[in-house]
């Protein structure tokens, strides 16, 4: 029985009144199809209905809207020390959640993942059956402590053990709506961790075909969701360029002041040189840079400012004032 009503009897329509009954949550709404149509599968295996009636291939899925949730560094860092903090109350599902973190993985390939999969000298998982098949899992050295600090049980072959002897974790939710709380994220689902751990990778490597790789994708579709991030090194690489360019092909030479300013500076320099006006053979000619000098205090020897003065039509000569 579903409900009230027998699998035989179900009909297109009960099926559809379902999906439209949770319209409001359309993302549920396709999931609950999605298992009910596998439910419906078996049953014509086992022959409680007849080939080819499933009533949900009728069912038109509500539009879903894409969702790109990750974790920026701050919130990673909130997230970590929630982690610390509820790790000595509940140290299984906090192993659980930084492997999450660290391989990128989804949740059944680390609730299921079993010692003998584990390869620690060469730093990967071989998985013989995930989602997309048998793969490899490469992982780093924070990942390989987190393993080697897990407690490993002779009679438990399942790295993150639950509660019944020889069993893994089956209850992962509880614990994570708690510890997200703590570290005000509540709009993160476990599933975010994986997108995290993609988008840190393609903003790093900026190959979409290595964090593919990372993630088991077996179609470079699958990864596509991600190429907006890989362009960001790629446009700050070209902003790079752009700006190296820029500094020559439109590179202009510092001009000198115009010299009705810096006769106003040389006048202001009399009281601090002591000098006075008087008509001076050395005609050297100095730029901008030298009186900048004096003015900031640097040891200037005396007649090259007089040079300087000469130079744009002031007659100094030294002598003291007053």
């Amino acid at each position: 029985m579903i409900g009230r009503t027998c699998v035989t009897n179900l009909s297109d329509t009960n099926v559809v009144e379902l999906h439209q009954s949770m319209s409001d949550k359309p993302y549920q709404a396709n999931r609950t199809i999605g298992v009910l149509s596998i439910m419906m599968k078996q049953a014509e295996k086992w022959g409680y209905r007849e080939k080819n009636t499933n009533p949900c291939y009728s069912v038109e899925k509500f539009k879903e809207k894409g969702r790109e949730r990750f974790l920026s560094s701050k919130e990673l860092q909130r997230l970590g020390k929630a982690l610390s903090d509820f790790e000595t109350e509940k140290p299984i599902p906090v192993a659980l959640i930084r492997l999450l973190i660290f391989t990128g993985c989804r949740l059944s390939e680390i609730q299921t993942l079993k010692w003998q999969y584990v390869d620690l000298k060469k730093r990967q998982l071989n998985l013989p059956d995930s989602k997309t098949g048998e793969k490899i899992i490469y992982f780093g050295k924070e990942c390989e402590q987190i393993l080697r600090n897990t407690i490993r049980f002779p009679d438990n072959p399942y790295v993150i053990t639950g509660a019944l002897e020889g069993d893994h974790l089956k209850e992962i939710q509880k614990p994570w709506r708690k510890i997200r709380a703590a570290a005000s994220l509540d709009d993160v689902r476990i599933h975010d961790l994986r997108h995290t751990f993609a988008s840190h990778g393609v903003i790093l490597t900026g190959s979409l075909p290595i964090v593919g790789k990372l993630l088991g994708h077996t179609r470079p579709e699958t990864t596509a969701r991600y190429a907006h991030l890989a362009a960001d090194p790629i446009r700050e690489a070209a902003q790079d360029v752009s700006e190296a360019i820029s500094k020559s092909l439109y590179y202009t030479e510092e001009k000198d002041e115009p010299e009705e300013h810096i006769g106003k500076r040389l006048l202001n320099l009399r009281e601090r040189l002591g000098i006075n006006q008087r008509t001076v053979e050395n005609r050297t000619k100095l730029d901008t840079s030298d009186i900048r000098a004096i003015e900031n205090g640097d040891n200037m020897p005396i007649n090259t400012v007089m040079a300087y003065a000469d130079a744009i039509g002031y007659k100094l000569s030294v002598s003291p004032i007053g």
